[in-house]
């Protein structure tokens, strides 16, 4: 696939140490970075992308996939940008393999939420009888990652959400001592609770979360 090997070529063309070194620390050293921007590091897979429409159409899975297991986080940036504007109206069955491999893949907090977010949750709004399946087999996962993303894949679903989800898979990991856990039941609540302040408050006055959850989950409520 020539797609790849021009948008990799392109890439190091513009990589800068300097900014990679900052991005690194950023995100305490987990990947190696390099050194793109994201509005430059957009630029490029726009301009890129055209010349190579039909390919990358065909194979989005396979060279999202492909992209993902490079080294440098802005390939990984760049899978999920192609997989979000490919996948939306394409979804099958089977995409809940890649979803999970991506997740639990390169995990951090920036590419898991996104993925959750706008690939998973687009992925059971598709196949809303999947729902509960996967969720269950997320939530129970001992992948703190598949977690998360068992507790905030409903981000875009704004007042659709189902709320006794939410508050089921809030209750089921509360106790949970792991950060990202904690922020993100705070996160996804304080986010439903632009539709539903009041059920939300009604749920956190009633339930012993985490002061972290609680903190953030209680942010936009007056």
């Amino acid at each position: 696939m020539t797609f790849i090997k021009n948008l990799e070529t392109e890439l190091c063309l513009n990589s800068n140490p300097e900014i990679a070194i900052s991005m690194q620390n950023y995100m305490k050293n987990n990947f190696l970075f390099l050194g793109i921007k994201t509005d430059i590091r957009r630029a490029i897979l726009k301009n890129n992308y055209p010349k190579h429409k039909e390919e990358v159409q065909n194979n989005f899975r396979s060279i999202s996939w492909e992209l993902f297991q490079k080294k440098e986080r802005e390939f990984h940036q760049c899978a999920i940008d192609i997989l979000i504007k490919e996948i939306k109206k394409k979804y099958v069955l089977e995409d809940i393999q890649l979803i999970e491999k991506l997740l639990i893949s390169n995990s951090w907090w920036d590419s898991v939420d996104t993925i959750a977010k706008y690939i998973l949750g687009g992925y059971l709004n598709k196949f809303p009888n999947e729902t509960l399946t996967i969720v269950e087999h997320f939530s129970n996962s001992e992948n703190l990652w598949l977690n998360r993303s068992a507790i905030i894949f409903q981000l875009s679903y704004k007042e659709k959400t189902n709320f006794d989800l939410l508050k089921s898979e809030c209750e089921k990991h509360k106790d949970s001592k792991e950060f990202f856990i904690q922020k993100a039941i705070g996160w996804a609540l304080r986010d439903y609770s632009r539709f539903n302040p009041v059920g939300v408050l009604e749920f956190v006055n009633s339930t012993k979360l985490k002061p972290l959850s609680k903190r953030e989950a209680l942010r936009n409520i007056k």
